[in-house]
C-alpha cells in the first residue's frame, strides 16, 4: 500500500498499532486546535507517552505531512474500530471554536482526499451525516465514507466550521473523481425534495457558516452560509447529512436543523403580513422601499424588536411592509407576525 505523493514532510510517528485488520473504505479529517507547521506537528506525535498520531497532517501553509504510513492504523479517533478503516487527517485550525481552517488547508484537504481515494480504488467520498446511519453502512467496492472524531469522544472535533463543510467536500472530491454527486448513499437524489412537510415558526442560529443548500441534503449543492442569527423556517424534509433539514422563508434555500434551536410556533409565524400587524425581523434582511438604502442589510439592533407595519406595498417585484418605529421598508418575507 503507497502513501501519498502529496507529502513534503515525513516524521513517523511510534504511535500506531502496525498493519491494519480492515480495508481502508473512510476518511477521517480533525481539527489540530492550533496554526502549526508540519514540523510542530511531527514533533507533537513523537512521544511514546503521547499515545496519540495520525496518518497524514495538513500544515498551516497547506504542506502535508506523512506520520503514520497509511497501511497502518493510526491512534487518532479514540475509536479502534474506525482508525483501523479509516485515513485520518490532522489540519491546521485556529485555536478557539468554531476552529477554522485556512484555505490553503481546506483546499489540500480536498486534494489529499481525492488522491486517498483514486489509490484505493474509489470512485465517490460520501458523507451521510449521522453516526448511527454511517457506522451500519456497508460502503461498496468503489466508495469512501467520511467519518468525525466527534462520534466517538467527547470532543467537538472536527470543529463547527469543518462539520459544516463535510457534505461540500464529500461532494468536490467525488466531482474530481468523476462519481455521481447527485445523491449520496441513502440520500434524496431527486431534483425536488421528497416528504416535504409545511411549517412555520422561528428558528435562532448559533453555528458560524452554516451551508445553506439548494434541496434539503448535503447531496445538493451549497449556496453559501448563513450567519448567526433568527431565520423562518416555512418547511422540514428528510435529507442526507441532517436529522431534519428547514426551508428558509427567505427562499435563500435549506439549511439543517441540527444547528438550529426553534423560538417561535407555527401559530405566530404563519399569519399574514398586513397593515397593523405587530412583526419582527429576520436575521440576513435587507432594507427595500425606492431610496438608495435599498439592499443594504439591516443592523443587527433592529432584529428581534417589535415594529407596526404602517402600509404594504410592491417595489421592483418584491412585497413589502413599511414599518412605522423605523420608518423603513422591508420585504415581508422577512417579517414574522407577532
Amino acid at each position: 500500500m503507497s502513501n501519498s505523493p502529496l507529502v513534503s514532510y515525513t516524521k513517523l510517528s511510534p504511535n500506531h498499532s502496525g498493519a491494519r485488520t480492515h480495508s481502508i473504505d473512510r476518511i477521517t479529517p480533525h481539527c489540530v486546535v492550533g496554526q502549526c507547521s508540519v514540523e510542530t506537528l511531527g514533533n507533537i506525535f513523537m512521544p511514546v507517552s503521547k499515545q496519540a498520531s495520525c496518518n497524514y497532517g495538513i500544515g498551516a501553509d497547506g504542506r502535508v505531512l506523512l506520520c503514520v504510513n497509511e497501511a497502518n492504523r493510526s491512534w487518532c479517533t479514540s475509536s479502534n474500530a474506525n482508525d483501523q478503516r479509516a485515513v485520518t487527517i490532522e489540519c491546521a485550525s485556529d485555536a478557539s471554536a468554531p476552529y477554522a481552517f485556512k484555505d490553503v488547508v481546506y483546499q489540500k484537504l480536498i486534494k489529499l482526499c481525492v488522491d486517498i481515494c483514486k489509490r484505493n480504488g474509489k470512485k465517490k467520498l460520501l458523507w451521510l451525516g449521522d453516526k448511527t446511519k454511517t457506522l451500519n453502512y456497508s460502503p461498496k467496492s468503489d466508495e469512501m465514507v467520511l467519518t468525525v472524531h466527534r462520534w466517538f469522544a467527547n470532543k467537538s472535533c472536527p470543529g463547527d466550521w469543518m462539520y459544516a463543510r463535510m457534505g461540500e467536500l464529500a461532494s468536490k472530491v467525488t466531482a474530481q473523481l468523476g462519481g455521481s454527486t447527485s445523491g449520496n448513499a441513502g440520500g434524496n437524489t431527486s431534483s425536488k425534495p421528497s416528504g416535504t412537510t409545511t411549517t412555520n415558526y422561528t428558528v435562532k442560529i448559533t453555528a458560524s457558516d452554516l451551508n445553506i443548500r439548494s434541496g434539503p441534503g448535503t447531496n445538493y449543492s451549497s449556496k453559501g452560509f448563513i450567519k448567526p442569527g433568527v431565520y423562518t423556517i416555512v418547511a422540514e424534509s428528510d435529507g442526507t447529512g441532517a436529522s431534519k433539514w428547514g426551508k428558509l422563508k427567505s427562499g435563500a434555500g435549506w439549511i439543517s436543523l441540527d444547528y438550529a434551536t426553534k423560538t417561535g410556533t407555527a401559530s405566530t409565524s404563519s399569519a399574514e403580513v398586513k397593515v397593523g400587524s405587530k412583526v419582527t425581523v429576520d436575521s440576513g434582511a435587507v432594507y427595500g422601499g425606492l431610496t438608495t438604502a435599498r439592499g443594504t442589510k439591516v443592523p443587527s439592533f433592529v432584529i428581534g424588536k417589535q415594529y407596526t407595519v404602517a402600509q404594504i406595498a410592491t417595489h421592483k417585484g418584491e412585497k413589502e411592509a413599511l414599518l412605522k418605529e423605523i420608518a423603513s421598508w422591508v420585504a415581508v418575507k422577512y417579517l414574522n407576525v407577532v
